[in-house]
């Protein structure tokens, strides 16, 4: 069996409220860094063999607050949360008001839109599940973190479940919250979701 405890990075400042971030790098805020201290005392006694986490610095705060300086991270750019193109870092409002369109269609079927100058959810979906066939291979039997973003880990426990993309976004993934994903000669099963420990 290898177990994959999947981890959302925790909360982050202020100046993300509201707006659309995906590549764009926002940090960590004091509440976000106290959130993933719990996560690291929630999994203390875990046999985490290694830490892959997203290239963004929101991610990669928190998986260095998980190491704690005795646990190997692997920076992994593959991990990183979707690129929005030129809809990063403009409030939501006015997004709606410079590309009515994109919008609509983004809100009727957010899985189906490639955004100008950004990514699909295709493109991301496939480097992903990717970079996860990876760490698989690598750690046959072992116990991995993957501490990265809210659509990365929808994305996998889609993966495991066989959940369509129209139903992706039912999977609630709060801040710092964590998930545990197996797998036994190639079959996942879900042991935990979204769990906040706090």
């Amino acid at each position: 069996m290898t177990r994959f405890w999947l981890i959302r990075h925790g909360a982050l400042i202020e100046d993300a409220r509201n707006r659309c971030y995906g590549s764009l790098d926002f940090a960590l805020s004091e509440a976000g860094r106290a959130q993933m201290a719990h996560t690291a005392a929630y999994l203390a006694d875990e046999p985490i063999a290694a830490i892959y986490t997203s290239s963004l610095s929101r991610a990669t705060e928190s998986a260095r607050i998980l190491a704690a300086e005795v646990r190997p991270i692997h920076v992994t750019p593959a991990l990183c949360e979707m690129n929005f193109g030129e809809l990063e870092g403009l409030p939501y409002d006015e997004i709606a008001a410079r590309y009515p369109d994109l919008y609509r269609r983004w809100m009727d079927a957010p899985t189906e839109i490639l955004f100008p100058d950004g990514e699909s959810f295709h493109e991301m979906r496939a480097r992903v599940l990717t970079a996860f066939e990876t760490i698989q291979r690598e750690h046959k039997g072992q116990t991995v973190a993957i501490v990265s973003h809210a659509g990365v880990i929808r994305i996998l426990i889609a993966w495991a479940l066989q959940i369509p993309d129209n139903c992706l976004f039912r999977l609630a993934q709060d801040h710092a919250a964590v998930n545990l994903l197996t797998v036994v000669e190639g079959f996942p099963t879900v042991q935990l979701l979204n769990h906040s420990h706090r």
